[in-house]
């Protein structure tokens, strides 16, 4: 019994420490992932969240466990974070044309403070349905293989590349702002229209006030313009989103 407990105890403590290195990575990750790990989800339902998908996890990459070094304790978060980071991405790409479609019809100070993350009306409304979509359509599935695909990529106790890494990184930013400005264009578009017809207006006839007419103009176009087009532009971010999910460490 004495030896049946000595066993026991043994594979306890190779589980535990295979949990903990899962969850170094997961953790990481779980930090700044979209939709689980935002601000307003308070810190101890996100330390749920990241014991949940470390459970999840620790089953699919046991077999890439391999010895603990000083290293992996610091290349774990590294990999979680670079993971979380490029996922992120997709969701500051969605901010960010919100902000460009808000300055391009006025709308950039409608209730900018007004939440956890200082933005116009028209990121937050864009980033609010981007995450239900994502959330609808299994981003918690889509996360956790992705999560274990990162153990292919890059195996415990393998520190990345500096230059790789940045090299992804400055690459996964210029894709974000270009998707950014692909879903900002048509305000961007409209916006461009209607201050080139508010010019010919103005040296058309000099006495009107073009400035009180066109202001509630272009306000009631850019929210009609919004209806219209997030229908739109949504799948276009949700295709972008499975993409980068689908090979999160593009180039690699």
């Amino acid at each position: 019994m004495i030896a049946a407990l000595d066993q026991i105890s043994a594979l306890a403590v190779l589980v535990l420490q295979g949990g903990l290195v899962v969850f170094l990575r997961v953790g990481a990750a779980m930090a700044v992932l979209p939709a689980f790990g935002e601000k307003s989800v308070p810190a101890r339902v996100r330390l749920f969240l990241a014991f949940a998908f470390t459970l999840i996890v620790a089953p699919g990459v046991s077999a890439d466990l391999g010895a603990t070094t000083p290293l992996t304790y610091v290349s774990e978060p590294v990999i979680g974070l670079g993971f979380g980071i490029a996922i992120r991405l997709m969701i500051m790409a969605l901010q960010i044309a919100g902000s460009i479609a808000a300055q391009s019809t006025s709308l950039a100070q409608l209730m900018g403070g007004a939440n956890a993350d200082p933005q116009p009306a028209i990121g937050h409304v864009l980033m609010v349905a981007g995450l239900a979509l994502a959330v609808m359509l299994g981003l918690h599935v889509k996360l956790a293989a992705g999560l274990i695909m990162t153990y292919r990529v890059f195996p415990v106790g393998q520190f990345p590349d500096p230059q790789l890494f940045a090299d992804w990184g400055i690459t996964q930013i210029a894709q974000a702002f270009s998707l950014a400005f692909s879903l900002a264009a048509p305000f961007v578009i409209a916006s461009l229209l209607y201050n080139v017809a508010l010019g010919v207006i103005n040296r058309a006839m000099p006495q009107l006030m073009v400035a009180f007419v066109g202001a509630p103009a272009i306000t009631a176009g850019g929210l009609i313009l919004l209806l219209l087009t997030t229908p739109l532009l949504l799948p276009v971010w949700q295709a972008a989103l499975e993409a980068t999910l689908a090979n999160p460490f593009g180039g690699r």
